[in-house]
């Protein structure tokens, strides 16, 4: 059974916000940014349970070249991201979602 990917809403816009961030910076830097949670997010699909559980449910992949984990559950035959989040900020904020 293969599971599809959703991202939450608010996930997205943490990746667009992160995008125009890196964007400003380099140019093309942004477009490595989603390439490489492109990859994290096939890596995650493939096999899931690759990742720890960080609280209760919740499993965190994280990215190799910028400081960002991707928080995530297992919903049935779907894989939901409930936050891209840089490392740095208070993890607290992401709880909240659950």
């Amino acid at each position: 059974m293969s599971q599809r990917l959703l991202v939450r809403p608010e996930a997205e816009l943490e990746m667009a916000d992160a995008f125009d961030w890196y964007e400003d910076r380099v140019p093309g830097l942004g477009s490595e940014f989603l390439l490489c949670l492109d990859a994290i997010f096939n890596s995650i699909l493939r096999n899931p349970q690759l990742y720890p559980r960080v609280h209760h449910t919740v499993r965190r992949a994280l990215t190799r070249r910028f400081p960002y984990e991707v928080f995530f559950v297992e919903a049935g035959d779907r894989v939901v991201v409930l936050s891209v989040f840089h490392a740095k900020r208070n993890p607290k904020r992401w709880q909240e979602r659950i």
